[in-house]
């Protein structure tokens, strides 16, 4: 089977990883670490201004059973269990967060080389719905994105994107908040050697008729350090570079100034994660 059109959250995300991920202000620090049988156990700790936040996850795999626990500062207790190819091309995924009694929810996802499905429901008594469509192949895939709430009766989120791709440029375009924003997007690898790329996207509000473009760009200085750049037209641009310590270990730092207000303090962040 060929590869197929993915999830709907897999439209525009190249473009959106590239303008987003990485780029933070605050410090972060991860170390994961594996036991002897296996089990995989992650503490994260992260600086917020004077606030400090902190939680300990374990990942724990048997045959193609997943189980993930995190708790957090909060006393929060977070827990999923994925099943992988319960049938060909299908998972399903069980989570619950404690001590919320009405978090529990139950996921299904199906891949098909012409389509991807993802359907939720939450385990309370007026559960939220959830359901995601994409349809088409590995260039071109149309999908939409809906959620219902059995309690009240309305739908509060219908969302519908168009997604096409070849071997070096993806583009979309998304309908998004009710039909109120529209999102398109562009992604262009211009030299696989390098990870060069550049992307960018344009979102327009027609309540409010604003408009917000973000560009940005990356680049691989070589095989371990990446840098990463973005500017918006609100004038806020922020740039990165993240330096492979070893396989699966990241250096970070990234910053960001308001060239519009440039007496004010640039923000700059941090973050290490280190894996054996």
């Amino acid at each position: 089977m060929g590869k197929g059109p993915g999830l709907y959250s897999e439209i525009g995300k190249k473009a959106r990883d590239l303008l987003n991920k990485d780029y933070q202000a605050d410090h972060k620090f991860t170390v994961t670490t594996y036991t002897s049988n296996g089990v995989a156990i992650t503490s994260n700790g992260t600086r917020k201004g004077e606030l400090l936040l902190a939680d300990v996850s374990t990942q724990m795999k048997n045959k193609n059973i997943t189980t993930d626990v995190k708790v957090d500062t909060s006393s929060n207790l977070f827990t999923t269990f994925t099943i992988d190819e319960i049938a060909p091309g299908f998972k399903t995924i069980f989570s619950f967060k404690v001590p919320d009694q009405r978090s529990g929810k139950a996921e299904l996802q199906y891949l098909h080389e012409y389509a991807g499905i993802s359907t939720s429901i939450g385990l309370n008594a007026n559960p939220l719905v959830n359901f995601s469509g994409v349809v088409g192949n590995s260039g071109v895939s149309v999908g939409t994105d809906l959620s219902f709430d059995t309690a009240t009766g309305n739908f509060t989120k219908y969302n519908a994107g168009l997604n096409i791709t070849n071997a070096d440029l993806i583009a979309s375009v998304t309908l998004n908040d009710k039909g109120d924003s529209l999102t398109t997007s562009y992604y262009h690898l211009v030299s696989p050697l390098t990870s060069t790329a550049v992307g960018a996207e344009f979102t327009h509000s027609f309540s409010s008729n604003e408009n917000t473009l973000t560009i940005g760009t990356q680049h691989a200085l070589d095989p371990l350090t990446t840098v990463k750049a973005r500017v918006n037209n609100y004038g806020r641009a922020s740039a990165l570079i993240q330096h492979e310590l070893r396989p699966k270990s990241l250096f970070t730092i990234s910053g960001e100034v308001d060239t519009r207000a440039i007496e004010k303090s640039a923000k700059v962040g941090l973050a290490l994660a280190l894996k054996p």
